[in-house]
């Protein structure tokens, strides 16, 4: 965000998976950039300043855990990508971890 904005990370239960939401209030993206955006080395930069590699491997690491990666944007009204991820069985589930420094 060139300009500034906020960022929020929102996470929630969905059933049986788990959903992740970052959320800007950027710029946005136009459709065809967010068509494109998880495409590897896809980038809105000029040469030199980013080679576009964030979201196509985020979104390799999100399908490689059974999940799904959507992203909703448009001009002037930030962009919103969200992660849905499947819930452990019952038996995986464990107590949360204490923290050693409080």
């Amino acid at each position: 965000m060139p300009s500034g904005g906020d960022l929020r990370v929102e996470g929630r239960v969905e059933g049986e998976q788990a959903a992740i939401v970052v959320r800007d209030t950027g710029a946005g993206m136009t459709e065809d950039v967010r068509r494109r955006a998880t495409e590897p080395l896809f980038s809105t930069k000029e040469p030199g300043f980013g080679t576009g590699l964030g979201l196509s491997v985020s979104m390799g690491i999100v399908a490689s855990a059974g999940g799904t990666m959507s992203i909703d944007s448009a001009p002037g009204c930030g962009t919103a990508v969200t992660v849905r991820l499947p819930g452990a069985p019952e038996t995986a589930r464990r107590a949360p971890l204490e923290m050693a420094c409080a």
